[in-house]
């Protein structure tokens, strides 16, 4: 993941030369920030990106977190020290700041350590790209905006993105041109065309609709559970399968596994357990599979359409990026895989990507670049 370890004494050298960049993925599951040197050469390939430092904390789209659960990593932290103080660990949850305050907390932590293993401080911050899932719109990236701003010097360049723009810069190396299918807890398609115009498909969260997600799967799972305990579904491999997962003994266990936390990691991490129980042959499973492969297939057709990143004909070569949990391919049932089959049939042109770097990376190019630009156009050349 680059030249530099967190904490190397090369990285005093990198910052004497004019500072550094960060990069920030912020997701459902985690929060990821890398820190570059602003004085960097363009990397020739992947394994040259000069990481000085790279450092992960929790959630951070205000989306996924439900008020009544306030931020769950500092619920973590209070539970440890409660433990400490009474010797044994409390249950109980704490509402003390809204999930958007909570996700604020979350990536000004993650930038803070970032810069605190590469030796340095705010103070040396050139740009920053936070790429943050649930930022959609261009009042949720003012709102950002209006935080960060005050975190780093006047003279930083601030850039706030959806995640889906570092996810697509991570297989292009920085370049904002084709389309990026994000299929992990959630699920997104995000098209950029080579003049700049975007469009987007799903990103809408499971309540509306990504079925595709890590989410959507995992929970149709549950479902089918539940139904076939009713008597109103098919039985399924899955019931036994989910339930030697969570440690229970009846489906109607689900229920209230379900709703003492229903975060959607933690339902998102039933995947696994579908794909396998898929693999051993059951019909439900395998349906369920089937059904999310067309929904995003459709997800990123809607996309390359709308942008014509395929052009006139149908038959242009674009990137297509693939970042996910949902789309590792690493098992027989090759989710990633069929989803490519099912896109290439109507876009022969599609290249798929798997990328070599992180979309933290990702999101610290698209920063880097545009802070090199801004130093050329200020030197005149």
């Amino acid at each position: 993941m680059g030249g530099y370890e967190n904490g190397e004494s090369t990285a005093a050298a990198a910052l004497a030369d004019g500072g550094v960049i960060l990069g920030v993925d912020g997701g459902t599951t985690n929060t990821v920030c890398v820190c570059l040197p602003a004085a960097m050469t363009p990397p020739e390939s992947p394994a040259t990106v000069p990481v000085l430092a790279r450092a992960v904390a929790g959630c951070s789209n205000r989306n996924s977190v439900g008020g009544s659960y306030g931020c769950q990593s500092f619920n973590e932290v209070a539970e440890e020290h409660l433990a400490q103080f009474f010797g044994q660990r409390n249950t109980y949850h704490f509402v003390l700041y809204s999930s958007e305050n909570a996700a604020l907390e979350t990536l000004e932590q993650v930038m803070t350590q970032a810069l605190a293993l590469a030796n340095t401080d705010r103070s040396a911050v050139r740009a920053v790209c936070l790429a943050v899932s649930g930022v959609n719109h261009p009042s949720d990236q003012l709102r950002m905006l209006e935080w960060i701003r005050d975190l780093f010097p006047d003279n930083a360049k601030i850039y706030v993105e959806n995640d889906a723009v570092a996810a697509l810069a991570s297989g292009t190396m920085g370049k904002l041109h084709g389309c990026v299918l994000i299929a992990g807890t959630g699920c997104i398609a995000y098209g950029v065309t080579e003049d700049g115009k975007v469009a987007r498909a799903a990103g809408a969260g499971p309540v509306l609709g990504d079925w595709g997600s890590g989410y959507g799967i995992a929970a149709q799972a549950l479902t089918a559970v539940i139904k076939a305990y009713d008597g109103r579904g098919p039985q399924t491999r899955l019931t036994r399968d989910i339930l030697e997962k969570l440690d229970l003994s009846s489906p109607d266990e689900i229920i209230g596994w379900t709703y003492a936390d229903p975060s959607w990691a933690r339902i998102a991490a039933l995947v696994p357990v579908v794909v396998s129980s898929a693999e051993d042959g059951d019909e439900v499973a395998n349906k369920i599979l089937h059904d999310s492969v067309q929904e995003l297939a459709d997800t990123v057709i809607a996309v390359v359409q709308r942008l014509r990143l395929c052009g006139e004909d149908g038959k242009d070569m674009f990137p297509l990026v693939l970042v996910g949990g949902v789309l590792e391919g690493n098992k027989k049932w090759d989710i990633s895989g069929e989803v490519i089959k099912c896109i290439s049939k109507v876009f022969p042109g599609t290249d798929p990507i798997w990328p070599e770097v992180e979309p933290a990376i990702g999101a610290a190019l698209l920063a880097w670049s545009h802070h090199h630009k801004g130093l050329k156009l200020e030197n005149g050349s």
